[in-house]
């Protein structure tokens, strides 16, 4: 590596500049102080490693390289996440569409969960421990056929489109929905969770809306089913397809495979959304959130219900009362108008008799003066005296007759009696009710 040297001159001293009286110190050394030091760091360590154990250089690093490697496989050997089957290791490489890539790598326990580094580190564990140059090694030449098997499980779980194939149809990984026996000794809740925490590994939409507790609200049941009625998943079933044959002479028989395999794709997606439409359903109809649910509804939808109908009740009997109480005055007013009537009828058959019975004192007052003459009156006088009787009743009214009688009843004297009349006469002529001369008799 090259070096570049950039030269730097020091600034030259002012001319005539000395230390002895040009130097101003700015400060001064403190006393010395004595401090305990430890040495540390790796370079130390490793010093004091190969003093302790007495080693050169090369021996130490020859040694430490041994205990890393050794470290390394001690570390792979114990995440080995489950034993082998024995049956497993038996199984044919041209059977290994059937097998299950993820017990074949050891990550049963990850599935569809497992990473890629994850596959990658199970396929070098696995090489390790099957590799056929380590079976001739160690004297078991046997069949490389498990190997095959390694390979192309990594092969599969590697590709993301031929891992998602698999993952389709990896029965292993689907939580089995819990019996009515589970359900009587478990956690509702956790049992269902559990399947549906499975099932949402096909979901397109993330994140996938939590089961919740019995503690969740309404708003989040209804969209947790919501989002599994209207599921979009992105499960497919190529894995299970037919192998369509690569000979291109034979058409025909190339296109009825990949058509019957069509077919059989959309029937298993079919099957599996009224599977997963079942398991709603069963869901659903234990929930005890939702049976709360439609309790409180119907709960509010009665109250509203009986509110409504006790308002209607209410302007029932109020309006049975006010039309009650409308026919009641009614009744109280025609009774009323019927009394006022046969008052008022009574008033006039009242005011005509006292009308009669005042005529009559007007009569008779005339008669009780002998019709104003000495002796027996003639018809003629008696005719002229009650005409003129008549005539004034006629000219007056019911008032003025009674005003009249009141002043003629109790009267004996002819002389007196006349002079009611007379005074009688002489008020209507000057009232214009009557003409002078209309009146002879008793203005005589």
């Amino acid at each position: 590596m090259a070096t570049t040297v950039f030269p730097l001159p020091l600034p030259a001293l002012p001319e005539g500049w000395a230390a002895e009286k040009d130097f101003k110190p700015i400060g001064k050394l403190t006393a010395a102080t004595s401090r305990t030091l430890e040495p540390i760091g790796p370079h130390f360590l490793a010093h004091a490693r190969r003093a302790r154990h007495k080693r050169t250089f090369s021996e130490d690093d020859r040694i430490q390289a041994q205990e890393r490697a050794k470290k390394v496989e001690d570390d792979n050997d114990s995440e080995i996440s489950e034993p082998e089957d024995p049956m497993m290791l038996q199984r044919e490489a041209k059977d290994w569409k059937s097998q299950d890539h993820y017990k074949v790598l050891g990550l049963s326990k990850y599935r569809w969960k497992a990473t890629e580094e994850q596959i990658k580190k199970a396929h070098r564990k696995k090489v390790l421990k099957h590799h056929p140059d380590k079976k001739a090694a160690a004297g078991r030449a046997d069949d490389d056929n498990f190997f095959k098997c390694i390979q192309k499980a990594t092969e599969v779980l590697l590709d993301p489109t031929k891992r998602r194939q698999f993952d389709s149809v990896d029965e292993e990984a689907d939580v089995e929905p819990p019996t009515k026996k589970q359900l009587q000794k478990g956690n509702f809740y956790k049992l269902w969770g559990a399947v549906f925490k499975s099932e949402g590994r096909f979901s397109k939409v993330h994140p996938v809306p939590s089961f919740g507790d019995d503690k969740s609200t309404k708003e989040d049941v209804e969209n947790f089913y919501n989002f599994w009625y209207n599921f979009d998943s992105w499960r497919t079933f190529e894995y299970l397809d037919e192998d369509v044959p690569d000979d291109n002479e034979n058409r025909d028989q190339k296109r009825h495979t990949e058509r019957k395999n069509a077919n059989a794709r959309k029937k298993r997606k079919v099957e599996d959304n009224a599977r997963l439409r079942k398991l709603l359903d069963d869901c659903s109809a234990g929930d005890e959130r939702i049976k709360r649910f439609r309790q409180e509804a119907n709960a509010a939808k009665n109250k509203k219900r009986l509110e409504r109908e006790a308002a209607e009740k209410k302007a029932a009997e109020e309006a049975k009362a006010a039309k009650e109480a409308a026919e009641k005055a009614a009744k109280e007013a025609e009774e009323k108008a019927k009394q006022d009537r046969e008052a008022s009828k009574k008033a006039k058959e009242a005011a005509k008799t006292a009308v009669k019975k005042n005529k009559r004192v007007l009569r008779g007052s005339v008669k009780d003066a002998n019709y104003f003459v000495e002796g027996d009156a003639s018809a003629a006088t008696i005719d002229a005296v009650l005409g003129d009787v008549e005539l004034i009743q006629g000219k007056i009214d019911a008032d003025e007759i009674a005003d009249l009688a009141g002043k003629l009843n109790g009267l004996k004297v002819a002389d007196e009696i006349k002079g009611v009349w007379k005074a009688e006469v002489e008020r209507l002529v000057g009232a214009g009710k009557i003409k002078e001369g209309d009146i002879k008799a008793l203005s005589a």
